[in-house]
């Protein structure tokens, strides 16, 4: 229903927007973990990770498409955010000078996780700001749909 597309649109945006943060939080909290996954016989550090999204959005073809036969289907275009998946930051480790450090190679250097804090809470309030626009987009429509059946009275 026509009535409904800006609801789902908000919240497929609610949900892309808190899986991203909850993805930076995981980050922010292993920034100094340098033991992550076991891989051949070795530690590797804590690998930042990515959300990926796409648009949830007809192909152009299918649009073009659909306008040059004139189909009356104005939300069919508009259906909102899908997250595609979360992947690993290939950025390399950071190697830091520490000796004394247990998991220390043989020249005295550590492997650290590849996690810039500062970048990391950029996209955490970028993503925050994201979110709370969806919230108000979702109350919009919510209190139009509301004013809309006050007026039918």
């Amino acid at each position: 229903m026509l009535m409904f597309d800006s609801l789902n649109i908000s919240a497929s945006s609610l949900s892309a927007q808190r899986l991203r943060m909850d993805v930076i939080s995981s980050n922010i909290a292993n920034a100094s973990s340098t033991r992550g996954t076991y891989v051949n016989g070795v530690w590797e550090p804590y690998q930042r990770k990515l959300v990926v999204m796409e648009p949830r959005e007809k192909s152009f073809g299918q649009v073009l498409q659909g306008e040059m036969e004139k189909q009356s289907n104005p939300s069919s275009k508009l259906q909102g955010v899908r997250v595609t998946g979360v992947i690993n930051d290939t950025t390399p480790f950071k190697m830091i000078y520490d000796p004394t450090h247990p998991d220390a190679n043989t020249e005295g250097y550590v492997r650290m996780p590849n996690v810039d804090l500062s970048k990391e809470m950029v996209d955490l309030l970028a993503a925050s700001r994201a979110y709370e626009a969806s919230v108000t987009a979702f109350n919009t429509g919510k209190s139009l749909m509301l004013k809309a059946l006050e007026i039918g009275r």
